[in-house]
């Protein structure tokens, strides 16, 4: 199995109910504007990872995945992501997970 796509939500004045998918065990991927959150909620009994793929190195010449632990019954948001330093060639936010056992993601933005 390969990573999964996750469509980009917006978040309007008007709200809107956000639709959570299931965190894929082989990661998840989405367009990144710039203004871009990912949503983690973790259903599970234990703390997962989340990390996000850093596709490009600073200035000095490091590369910082960005690596955030989500407790047992927490929903974190995650973000935004610079462009520049997670993009992927395609446009592309790679995220990968420790555990996927009742984990919830969603990919958010802001209404302009």
């Amino acid at each position: 199995m390969a990573a999964s796509a996750l469509t980009v939500q917006e978040i309007t004045r008007a709200g809107v109910a956000i639709t959570a998918a299931a965190a894929n065990e082989e990661g998840n991927f989405f367009t990144n504007s710039g203004n871009i959150a990912l949503r983690v909620n973790n259903g599970g009994a234990s703390p997962i990872t989340v990390t996000i793929t850093a596709q490009a190195a600073c200035d000095q010449g490091t590369k910082h995945d960005i690596v955030v632990t989500v407790a047992s019954g927490v929903t974190k948001e995650i973000g935004p992501f610079q462009m520049r330093h997670y993009n992927d060639a395609s446009g592309y936010v790679q995220v990968t997970y420790s555990a996927v056992d009742s984990v919830t993601v969603a990919a958010v933005k802001l209404a302009s």
